[in-house]
């Protein structure tokens, strides 16, 4: 149980004591990924979908980083942080799939790679919510940590 940080020697839950951790410049990247079928597709227009709700990927952004800013008050044993700097980016790729990608940093004792991956994924789910009206065959395919900085180790993925 001792590689489970967030178990103690018991096995019972535990928030993690970064009170001897050093102060460190730390940043993450996280990425959802979500299919839009065709009946979605077609309502875009310059680069994102207008619907009676307002801008689907505009009021994406707003909410992942709203809930990426409230991770702590989400996930029980994160830590409540005061990020630095939170940015989302909405993209369409090649497969006509609309790629989120959640980056953000704080200079601190814990990392940010919880609050990246919940901004990512509360904006995946803000386009789900806000275009479920045109098609019900929406789906969220993933959502990863592609990297992070400034902790023990880093980690990168593409």
């Amino acid at each position: 149980m001792s590689e489970l940080t967030h178990l103690d020697e018991q096995g019972r839950a535990n928030m993690v004591d970064v009170g001897g951790k050093a102060v460190t410049k730390r940043t993450a990247k996280a990425r959802s990924i979500v299919y839009l079928p065709e009946a979605v597709l077609t309502q875009l227009v310059d680069g994102d979908i207008q619907t009676k709700k307002g801008s689907v990927f505009q009021t994406a952004i707003i909410a992942g980083i709203m809930a990426a800013k409230k991770t702590g008050e989400l996930i029980p044993l994160c830590h409540p942080l005061g990020m630095d700097n939170c940015n989302i980016d909405i993209q369409l790729n090649e497969q006509s799939e609309v790629v989120i990608e959640c980056t953000a940093s704080i200079t601190a004792k814990t990392g940010i790679e919880m609050e990246v991956l919940t901004g990512a994924s509360v904006a995946a789910l803000t386009i789900y919510d806000m275009c479920k009206a045109l098609s019900h065959d929406i789906v969220i395919k993933e959502t990863k940590l592609i990297e992070k900085t400034g902790g023990k180790r880093d980690f990168k993925r593409d």
